[in-house]
């Protein structure tokens, strides 16, 4: 028997069994049951989440409730075109004279139009009156990952559904599932390393997965995943910000240089110290610790390693390495660049106390500093006057007295 790869393998029959969808595939459920489905169906969100997969099961399951035997064969009722190469007016103008046929079996013909997005603007407008007013027997499901660039007289014509990223979690607990099947041991922090390099697709983490397998080991561990797939390991970046902590900053240049040496993608370094930098300040609180998504030996590694620095900290090391990021491509230097990250960050987040600058003057020429929170400085403003004397005061009486006398020689009138 030939080889048959996991994505295909265990693909899902019904859709109890889609993976991280259950939005989608319960309004589906209800509006077959209650008979209440849609003509014209978009399909859309990531690659790898279960678009075309819910699809078929769709067309499967329209048809069940309409036939003697359940397990009849229903192949004919489904028609399938890839519009990235089957993306001309005369494609779908072939399309359109089948729509016209009603099915020898069962109520429905489903049409399937895969990458439909890449159909031509012509061919839109070709198709746009049959997706207007479909035969009763007709149903039509388009699947896209760019529903931006379908024209609006398209989208408002069908009832549309957004599938999402796959949860890192959801994905693990499915391969999981697939390694026990497959008799295979394998870690959970191995699974969600394959999870979360997948960014949300279910059928790149199965490929993933596969490529492990192929290596003939019964246990799968993080390094092994790591090495293989060439995804640097949880290790490497807790060695980063310990180095960073310690203000180490020749042993952290010459770290980086050495995985360089051994050929590490710069660019996915970055990113992986951005999210490492994120789980990190996430780590710190009780509430938030559940988002970091890894296994729970190495969770209570971060909420341990978290402590060696602080929020206000973390925050600003995480903007500078997303600063980083976007600087990245324009970059002549990618290397420096990613050098002078690690020197910031080193400055950031040391815990290293600054030592206190010296005193060069000599003991006798230093300001007394000891008593300087308690002594009031003499206001500039303030003029110190002399207090009179004896002569000054007697002037002053014989002033009032001639004052007195020529109130009285000279009455008002």
């Amino acid at each position: 028997m030939s080889y048959v790869v996991s994505a295909r393998k265990y693909r899902p029959q019904k859709f109890d069994e889609v993976v991280g969808q259950q939005a989608v595939t319960k309004i589906l459920q209800k509006a077959i049951e209650q008979n209440r489905l849609a003509q014209a169906l978009l399909f859309t969100g990531p690659r790898g989440v279960g678009k075309t997969t819910c699809a078929r099961i769709m067309a499967k399951e329209v048809n069940k409730a309409y036939l003697d035997n359940p397990e009849q064969d229903l192949s004919f009722n489904i028609f399938e075109l890839d519009a990235a190469s089957n993306n001309s007016v005369d494609d779908i103008r072939e399309l359109t004279e089948q729509v016209r046929i009603p099915p020898h079996v069962g109520k429905y013909k489903v049409y399937i139009i895969d990458e439909v997005h890449m159909l031509s603007t012509s061919a839109f407008n070709a198709f746009l009156k049959t997706l207007e007013e479909p035969p009763e027997h007709a149903i039509f499901i388009l699947a896209t990952t760019e529903k931006h660039k379908i024209p609006a007289t398209i989208l408002s014509r069908c009832q549309i559904f957004d599938f999402k990223r796959i949860n890192t979690e959801d994905i693990r607990k499915h391969l999981k599932k697939i390694a026990s099947l497959e008799g295979i041991r394998a870690d959970d922090d191995a699974l969600m390393l394959i999870a979360r390099s997948a960014d949300g697709a279910l059928r790149d983490a199965l490929s993933a997965f596969d490529k492990i397998i192929s290596l003939g080991n019964e246990h799968i561990t993080r390094q092994l995943v790591a090495e293989y797939l060439g995804i640097l390991d949880y290790d490497i970046y807790f060695n980063i910000t310990s180095l960073i902590s310690e203000n180490n900053e020749k042993k952290l240049i010459l770290y980086f240089n050495e995985l360089v040496d051994k050929g590490i993608d710069i660019h996915h370094f970055i990113g992986g110290l951005s999210t490492h930098l994120r789980d990190l300040l996430m780590a710190r609180n009780p509430a938030t610790a559940g988002l970091v998504e890894t296994g729970e030996e190495i969770k209570n590694r971060y909420i341990e390693h978290a402590q060696l620095f602080d929020n206000r900290n973390l925050l600003q090391a995480i903007e500078q390495a997303s600063q980083t990021d976007i600087q990245f491509k324009s970059s002549q230097n990618p290397r420096l660049l990613v050098e002078i990250l690690l020197f910031k960050l080193a400055g950031v987040l040391s815990k290293k106390k600054k030592t206190k600058p010296l005193n060069l003057l000599p003991p006798k020429h230093r300001l007394q500093t000891t008593n300087l929170r308690h002594s009031q400085p003499t206001p500039t403003h303030i003029i110190h006057r002399k207090k009179p004397t004896h002569q000054a005061k007697t002037k002053k009486i014989r002033l009032k007295l001639n004052n007195r006398k020529i109130q009285t020689r000279y009455p008002a009138t």
